[in-house]
């Protein structure tokens, strides 16, 4: 049996920098990932399986042909079929803990970790830039997810820098569990050439780092907040604890809060999860090596 942890991707920043003449938008982002996410257990088994459990499990359904982690599978088993490797029938265990279209990544953090696990399994040897490759058609976040380490993020999602030194973080999410179209939101975009991301150097520390973050922005978030208000209250829920920061990750509606330590990340979580204790609240650290 393998066992893979599909870690909550945030968006610290993104930047819409141009559109492609298919339609495709051009990002660039900064990019961490959580100590909140899924769990899969993927074992080999006399005929192919998915099931479900989680808090978030009831909303997906194990029989969905669109479910990234299924098309992940079909899609390492054709590149080692291509090879003539055998990738023989498994069973996937999907403990769902990430609320859906999020923002966060969750299924691209599913379909990647399937990428991984399977790759394992079968003894294929893939390495991770031809896992990132293959994870590119099912989504554009499903490379970074592959990674699952700090990392920018260009064109749209599939040019990868990793971060030789990036600081842990300790943050708070919240999701309002309200859908927003991802479309929509794009369609509403008023400036689609922005400027790209201005980030420290590599010996940069904790504060120029915030101090980077905090010039920075979410080009997406104005127009979220316009589709679900919902997001415009998480925001000022969490502005209210003064934080080091507050933004939406990704096309929304999970936000997050940083803070500068532990304890007061842990005060801030307990005084807002009493004041929406219907939402999605998680805190965490994001991985970092200082």
């Amino acid at each position: 049996m393998i066992e893979e942890f599909a870690p909550a991707k945030i968006n610290l920043a993104l930047h819409v920098t141009g559109q492609r003449a298919d339609g495709y938008h051009l990002l660039d982002s900064l990019v961490v990932f959580a100590s909140a996410g899924d769990r899969l257990t993927i074992a080999s088994a006399e005929r192919d399986r998915f099931s479900l459990s989680g808090r978030f499990g009831p909303a997906l359904s194990a029989d969905d042909p669109g479910n990234l982690a299924l098309r992940a599978r079909d899609a390492l088993r054709s590149k080692a079929a291509a090879i003539g490797r055998d990738a023989g029938p498994v069973h996937i265990h999907l403990e769902k803990n990430l609320p859906i279209a999020s923002g966060i990544g969750g299924g691209s953090a599913d379909a990647a970790a399937v990428l991984r696990g399977l790759n394992s399994l079968w003894s294929l040897g893939f390495g991770m830039e031809e896992l990132r490759d293959l994870g590119l058609p099912l989504g554009a976040d499903v490379p970074m997810c592959v990674e699952s380490r700090p990392l920018v993020a260009r064109g749209v999602g599939e040019d990868i820098t990793l971060l030789a030194r990036f600081p842990a973080l300790d943050m708070l999410l919240v999701n309002p569990l309200v859908e927003v179209s991802t479309p929509a939101i794009f369609k509403r975009l008023t400036n689609k050439t922005n400027p790209t991301l201005s980030l420290p150097g590599e010996e940069a520390g904790f504060s120029d780092w915030i101090t980077a973050l905090q010039a920075a922005r979410n080009d997406l978030q104005p127009p979220a907040e316009h589709l679900a208000p919902e997001i415009a209250e998480a925001m000022a829920l969490l502005t209210s604890t003064a934080p080091l920061l507050a933004r939406m990750s990704g096309s929304g509606a999970t936000c997050f809060a940083l803070y500068p330590d532990r304890e007061r990340l842990s005060a801030a979580a307990r005084a807002l999860e009493a004041e929406r204790p219907d939402w999605y609240w998680q805190a965490c650290a994001s991985t970092g090596e200082f």
